[in-house]
């Protein structure tokens, strides 16, 4: 115990801030500093149903499998309706869950914006037009839509147990422009899927010096004034550089992300107003030449993998039990078994939130929900 302490105080005298905000995400703190997105009045959600199109028996198998899975708020809309909204013991619709990497997608959809207001001319545009310190290296020929699909070539770190790492400095540090324009390349572009946090930390940036604003102004009254009902949060890295964490940290009630899933869904138009190209979202859910379950920082379920890899240098994996029944699933994924589904081809979105679930089966509520719905239609 002794040395345990020793050994901590060393690493706290390195850098007490890292090490502190680590103790206080281990306790179910924030990784920052908090940034409140200001929403708007929400894309209505009809929860008048009359006569569900999904069996009981599916519905009470989704819940069960959520319950045991941790969750805190399941919910499914099909057909324009919603269907059910389950919140399990100590959460509501009040709730601001942390959703991980499922701000990836919501990233995606600004750079459509972006790309639509003319801030930023199209994907095949060289980030270094941008992020001018790649502009001499190699890193000059990365692309905007490299860095979307994950394979730009560009390292990343990884997973790691030392507080004072490079992988902590990413996920807690006070310095993470630092951290990501940093990172050289390793390969050349378009060789190598690589899921990672670096390219669309650097797509944040990329943002906010293309547009000029801020990414949570850009966020909020481009996107999150547009279709949430409910305030979000981001997280910054520090009080000086106000940079947020944009591979991660978006939290949001679960209500909020089922409507960034009928955003996707509706074709990027909600009420009558296209608040993002249709074009774009096609784009984004079309799979990429080197994974075709990946396309704009969104999951595509377009081949079964039982064992969905990320990149080559971690052995994490997402777990999928059987392929789905629906070819045309579109998903956003956050660490540990945070999700909303979308499968136009049934009208459907679902949405889960929870405690982090390692084997969390990407298959079940798809599957469960779609078959519910086919015995009902038969």
């Amino acid at each position: 115990m002794a040395c345990l302490i020793i050994y901590i105080s060393y690493l706290y005298i390195q850098n007490p801030l890292v090490i502190s905000r680590l103790g206080g995400v281990i306790i179910g703190k924030s990784p920052g500093i908090p940034e409140k997105i200001i929403s708007g009045k929400g894309i209505p959600i009809d929860n008048t149903l009359q006569q569900s199109m999904i069996s009981q028996d599916a519905f009470n198998e989704s819940i069960s499998f959520a319950k045991e899975n941790n969750s805190h708020a399941l919910l499914i809309f099909h057909q324009d309706t919603l269907q059910l909204e389950h919140y399990f013991d100590g959460y509501s619709k009040n709730h601001n869950s942390s959703t991980a990497s499922m701000h990836k997608t919501v990233l995606a959809i600004l750079i459509g914006i972006a790309i639509d207001q003319g801030y930023i001319k199209d994907v095949d545009v060289f980030a270094s037009n941008y992020i001018t310190e790649w502009a001499n290296d190699e890193r000059k020929n990365i692309t905007i839509r490299q860095m979307l699909q994950q394979v730009s070539g560009i390292d990343f770190p990884t997973f790691s147990f030392h507080p004072l790492s490079d992988w902590n400095q990413l996920v807690v540090g006070d310095q993470i422009t630092q951290s990501t324009v940093n990172q050289m390349s390793v390969q050349i572009p378009d060789q190598e899927f690589a899921y990672n946090g670096v390219n669309p930390q650097n797509l944040g940036l990329l943002l906010e010096r293309s547009t000029g604003f801020r990414y949570s102004k850009y966020l909020s009254e481009n996107l999150w004034q547009k279709i949430a009902q409910d305030d979000a949060f981001i997280f910054l890295d520090s009080e000086v550089t106000k940079m947020p964490r944009v591979f991660c940290c978006l939290d949001a009630t679960a209500r909020d992300w089922l409507r960034v899933g009928l955003l996707i869904l509706n074709k990027g138009t909600v009420n009558n107003q296209q608040i993002v190209s249709t074009t774009w979202i096609d784009q984004m859910t079309t799979p990429s030449k080197l994974n075709p379950n990946y396309g704009y920082l969104t999951w595509l379920g377009t081949e079964h993998n039982e064992r969905r890899a990320y990149n080559r240098k971690s052995s994490a994996t997402a777990f999928h039990k059987e392929p789905f029944i629906d070819n045309d699933v579109i998903y956003l994924d956050g660490f540990g078994g945070q999700r909303v589904y979308i499968v136009p081809s049934k009208k459907l979105v679902i949405v889960r939130t929870g405690d982090i679930q390692m084997e969390w089966d990407d298959s079940f509520l798809v599957n469960t929900i779609s078959k519910g719905i086919n015995q009902n239609n038969p």
